[in-house]
């Protein structure tokens, strides 16, 4: 039987560490599983200047900042990769995937779903705010523009 793959969005929030707790309670110790963490960031700009004293300087000291924010990011992610392997996920079956996206976050994970042909997604939901409504959540547009996966609700 071929391993079922599974995609889980991470962004880092309250949400998502309950989406992994429940990947490790319900998929740990199977063999058949091949499981992706994804994470999908705003690419940041590089500014070149020779001024030191200038506004672009102090510019650039905040995209310094940025970036190693970026980096602190992936190394959270090989962590959960880690943490996925201590609690009985197959080293050679886990990976994660950190990529800069160039559409809203949204297209990036339909994206990933299809070209990585993933069988299940975990999503997290937080129901409410009447706001989302209008301005649609990542959460609806996943759900209305994948066919033929899975999809997990973690809430």
């Amino acid at each position: 039987m071929a391993a079922q793959r599974i995609l889980l969005p991470y962004n880092f929030s309250q949400n998502d560490q309950k989406s992994l707790d429940f990947v490790i309670k319900t998929f740990a110790g199977h063999d058949d599983i091949d499981i992706s963490i994804f994470h999908a960031y705003t690419p940041i700009s590089e500014v070149e200047s020779d001024d030191h004293q200038s506004a672009t300087a102090k510019l650039k000291r905040r995209l310094s900042y940025l970036t190693q924010e970026l980096t602190d990011r992936e190394i959270a992610l090989q962590e959960l990769r880690t943490q996925l392997i201590t609690n009985g996920f197959d080293r050679n079956r886990v990976r994660y995937i950190f990529k800069s996206r160039k559409k809203e976050v949204a297209a990036a994970i339909i994206d990933q779903v299809e070209e990585g042909g993933y069988d299940i997604i975990i999503l997290n939901h937080k129901p409410g705010k009447v706001t989302r409504f209008f301005t649609g959540s990542v959460f609806i547009k996943v759900v209305t523009a994948l066919k033929d996966t899975t999809i997990c609700v973690v809430s």
